[in-house]
């Protein structure tokens, strides 16, 4: 056992920012999916995917004024 399974939900917030950026490409592994069920809680992936959506909608403006300008 490595030291991350021994803190179980404790998920650091690289771990929350890789699963909330996996999981908007859809391409998880069923053992990672298990892992970050575990150790991640819910408001960590509400956070998440807000701040990852955002990011998402500020590059599509940003690419869209690019190309158009």
């Amino acid at each position: 056992m490595n030291n991350t399974e021994h803190q179980a939900g404790k998920a650091s917030t690289l771990q929350v920012a890789k699963a909330v950026f996996w999981s908007f490409l859809g391409i998880r592994k069923k053992d990672d999916l298990d892992r970050d069920a575990k150790m991640i809680k819910p408001h960590q992936v509400v956070i998440g995917g807000l701040i990852g959506g955002v990011i998402f909608v500020l590059s599509i403006l940003t690419l869209v004024k690019l190309v158009t300008s």
